[in-house]
């Protein structure tokens, strides 16, 4: 990858998009089109169908008949594996032409893209294509005139609504084992991102993916997302995004067949630094990366900074030191290190964040505004905030951007009332080089993924999941595959 590669494929010019049903690329059923606005400068890139209750519902018949017919989950592991495989390699083919239009439609600077983006998502399919064939049923120890079998069997329709941030990385997450375990899905990428997703599923199809059993339907989630809740054909429902639109995917299965429901809702994640962490400075480039990376908009991202007192004050000013050293601007720059916010909506919602920080006793020590709004684009600074209290919004709301506050603690006791005083648990980070106290915190921190001298980085082989509001159910690991199976028991006298 070269800056001159980059360029070329951000001057071609984007076909508009229109849903993928049973194989094909068809308008919506009214012909309403969306404008994609990019967040590079603000320019309309193309447009996308905005769908209708009947194009989600038509893509549900599609991923049903699909389902039954057995043109998918009746081949062997096999045959689903072979065209699995080679998916991945056309992701990999593909990849920087992948990565290129997701920037253009979401912000993401190039060198986190790229990795981020279509390399884990070819990963992630290639892991679960590698692991289907290796999922084995059960014999029950029974008596021996009993045999009890447990089988594994797909769970039929799978609806998955993936969130704008990281679009093939978590597309990937959700469709690797729903399709391995030979399930139909249909697909309802954001209205915000979502061009590399729906080229990802083309390249399903030019893999050998049967018609029908992938499908996608681009449009407003209170249209498309709320008709997939609704839906009365949808066996499993699986959403990365918002608490609020987490409640009403429940409220809407609740209301329709009782489907699984499965949510990611992201964190409110702490960071939280011992004055005997190892590399003191190590731990604020760290910090700073794990934050400002993607403008913020990383479920992960430790957005509270939690650091012991005896080095708030100096450690404070080595992450300002890093904050400002991160380049931020156009992200199809290599030497960019944070890209855009996703919207301009997403934007606003960054600074109403500070303003309220601000009215709440918060110091902002750097950062805090809008920036390159010559360029049209949606810009942010990094922001970190110190002071910040308990109870503050800023540490209670999650502000999905580039935001960091800062709160100081005496002790182990303290941080650990602080890392869980919100409704959230997703990760959370520990810096120190006292073992014991590492074992200790990982105990007692509520959160789905603890990182211990280090934070992000975890791959597809652990899952990744939280408690409390941030959600159920893991993504990633072969845990993952426990989302998309029925169990069947058969109990046979003999």
């Amino acid at each position: 990858m070269n800056q001159d590669q980059i360029n070329a494929l951000r001057r071609m010019p984007v076909a508009r998009r229109g849903h993928l049903i049973d194989g094909k690329s068809v308008a919506a059923s009214d012909g309403a089109t969306l404008d994609v606005l990019s967040p590079i400068d603000g320019s309309v890139l193309t447009q996308i169908a905005r769908g209708t209750a009947a194009d989600m519902e038509a893509a549900i018949a599609s991923a049903r008949a699909s389902f039954e017919d057995g043109r998918w989950s009746g081949q062997p592991p096999a045959a689903r594996k072979k065209v699995l495989l080679k998916w991945a390699d056309l992701i990999d083919a593909n990849a920087l032409e992948l990565a290129v239009l997701g920037v253009r439609d979401n912000g993401t600077e190039i060198s986190m893209a790229i990795k981020a983006e279509p390399g884990s998502a070819a990963a992630t399919i290639r892991y679960y294509a590698e692991a289907l064939d290796k999922i084995y049923g059960e014999i029950a120890p029974t008596s021996s005139d009993i045999l009890g079998l447990i089988h594994k069997e797909p769970v039929g329709v799978v609806g998955a609504i993936i969130p704008w941030n990281f679009p093939l990385m978590i597309g990937a997450w959700k469709l690797g084992p729903a399709l391995a375990m030979g399930n139909s899905v249909v697909l309802k990428p954001a209205e915000t991102a979502s061009l590399s997703l729906m080229r990802m599923a083309e390249l399903a199809l030019e893999a050998g993916l049967p018609s029908g059993v992938l499908n996608a339907v681009t449009g407003e989630g209170a249209v498309v997302g709320e008709a997939m809740g609704l839906s009365m054909d949808v066996d499993v429902l699986v959403f990365t995004g918002s608490g609020g639109t987490g409640r009403r995917l429940m409220e809407y299965a609740a209301r329709s067949n009782m489907k699984r429901v499965y949510l990611e809702l992201g964190g409110k994640s702490p960071n939280i630094i011992f004055a005997d962490a190892p590399n003191l400075d190590e731990a604020a480039a760290v910090a700073a990366a794990g934050i400002f990376r993607n403008a913020g908009q990383v479920c992960v991202a430790g957005s509270r900074l939690l650091v012991e007192a005896p080095i708030h004050d100096d450690f404070v000013a080595a992450v300002v030191k890093a904050a400002e050293a991160m380049r931020v601007g156009d992200p199809l720059d290599l030497n960019t290190t944070i890209g855009a916010v996703n919207s301009e909506t997403q934007l606003a919602a960054n600074l109403g964040f500070v303003e309220t920080a601000k009215s709440e006793g918060g110091n902002v020590v750097t950062g805090g505004g809008r920036i390159l709004q010559n360029t049209g684009g949606y810009y942010m600074a990094p922001t970190i905030v110190t002071g910040v209290t308990r109870h503050a919004t800023l540490t209670q709301k999650e502000v999905f951007g580039p935001v960091l506050g800062v709160t100081s603690f005496e002790g182990e006791a303290e941080a650990v009332q602080l890392a869980n005083a919100t409704v959230y648990g997703l990760a959370g980070g520990v810096w120190t080089r006292n073992l014991s106290r590492a074992h200790r915190m990982i105990k007692a921190i509520r959160t789905g993924v603890v990182h211990v001298n280090t934070y992000g980085g975890p791959d597809v082989t652990v899952p990744l999941g939280g408690v409390g509001q941030s959600g159920n159910g893991h993504d990633k690991s072969l845990h993952a595959i426990e989302k998309y199976t029925n169990l069947k028991t058969a109990w046979i006298k003999l």
